[in-house]
């Protein structure tokens, strides 16, 4: 295809655009990008375990006082 053909096919596109559709274009609000949520790590048994032992630290530390 040469790019007389090329313009030729173009332009009877448009005109055919412009005769069935009215030249309309119709646009459509864009939707919102999902927010971004904070990555969270999900804790693993021994990091339940640790919090565990520093939790039971410090209710020994306040029964002491």
């Amino acid at each position: 295809m040469t790019k007389e053909q090329l313009r030729a096919e173009l332009e009877q596109q448009a005109r055919s655009f412009v005769e069935r559709d009215g030249g309309e274009v119709v646009l459509y609000a864009a939707q919102r990008k999902p927010d971004r949520q904070p990555w969270r790590k999900k804790p693993s048994v021994l990091d339940e375990a640790f919090q565990a032992e520093v939790q039971k630290i410090a209710n020994q530390r306040n029964a002491e006082t």
